[in-house]
């Protein structure tokens, strides 16, 4: 014993733990590490959002069984879930072609890598599109609307007070949900990422006496939410075809298109951008790595 510890004393048993830790074949290591990750996010990244993203989670806990079985001694388990795993993996290609499909798009445009922000700032303009024309279509016929758009905090309660719908998000199907007289029109659509998640869902009331009382239950709905979550949520007056948003505790009245339009673009591109760019900021200064400032 103290022969050992008289060798972890020697500086060339160091140099030789140092040469074997920073020798080619540990870096190498590191990249496969690295690139397996990077493909994991990647494979979640095109499943949000759809309904392989269960199925993926399932896989997940199969693969867990499996490996905790196989650590314990359950070998029945083990091998059923082996089972499993081989044609489970053939059973989810042919059940989730478009899925698989879209990913081999992406790969085979060599756009893996820099599709996401590009896709995200796509999605964005095509979400501010579909809500500009509906906004305008109910505004001019005073059809009352309420539209929650969820941002960095989850609007799960909410989604789920309401009828889930799980739905491409176009004018359409927005003005057609807040027709007077249909079943889902009284409560608000919550959106979520790239799809309308739910219709009809229950948001609190704002306490707040300051509020006027000119302003309805759709608008106090409104600054309810503000107050507890960062969402953006758009309010249609069905009394006077008003436009009023409401984020982060303010509430915003009597918004003009080009208002709106310029809040719409601020607060679900720009600011997602300036997000993108501290993150990656922050994360170059825990490396130590220098990186360019911007010019002013």
């Amino acid at each position: 014993m103290i022969d050992n510890f008289l060798n972890l004393l020697k500086l060339s048993t160091w140099e030789s733990f140092t040469e074997s830790l920073f020798s080619v074949s540990a870096i190498f290591h590191v990249i496969d590490i690295l690139v397996v990750w990077y493909l994991i996010y990647k494979l979640l990244s095109l499943l949000n959002g759809t309904r392989a993203i269960q199925v993926f989670k399932g896989i997940a806990i199969i693969i867990v069984i499996r490996i905790i079985s196989d650590f314990i001694g359950l070998n029945t388990v083990s091998w059923l879930m082996s089972q499993v795993i081989t044609y489970g993996a053939i059973a989810a290609i042919v059940i989730f072609q478009p899925e698989v499909r879209r990913g081999l798009e992406h790969l085979g445009r060599g756009s893996l890598i820099r599709s996401g922000s590009q896709d995200a700032k796509k999605n964005r303009d095509y979400l501010i599109d579909e809500l500009d024309e509906a906004i305008q279509y109910m505004s001019k016929r005073k059809i009352g609307a309420l539209i929650c758009i969820e941002r960095k905090e989850r609007l799960t309660e909410y989604v789920e007070s309401g009828i889930s719908l799980d739905s491409d998000i176009s004018n359409q199907l927005l003005i057609n949900i807040f027709i007077p007289n249909t079943p889902l029109h009284d409560g608000a659509v919550v959106i979520q990422g790239e799809k309308i998640a739910s219709a009809c869902s229950y948001l609190p009331l704002t306490e707040n006496p300051k509020i006027p009382k000119e302003y309805g239950t759709r608008h106090r709905a409104a600054i309810g939410l503000s107050e507890v979550a960062d969402a953006l949520t758009i309010v249609v007056s069905e009394e006077t075809g008003d436009v009023s948003l409401t984020l982060r505790d303010r509430f915003l009245p009597h918004q003009t298109r080009d208002e709106y339009l310029n809040i719409f673009h601020e607060e679900l591109i720009e600011s997602e951008v300036v997000e993108k760019k501290n993150v990656l900021v922050q994360f170059l200064d825990s490396l130590k790595i220098p990186h360019r400032k911007e010019k002013k």
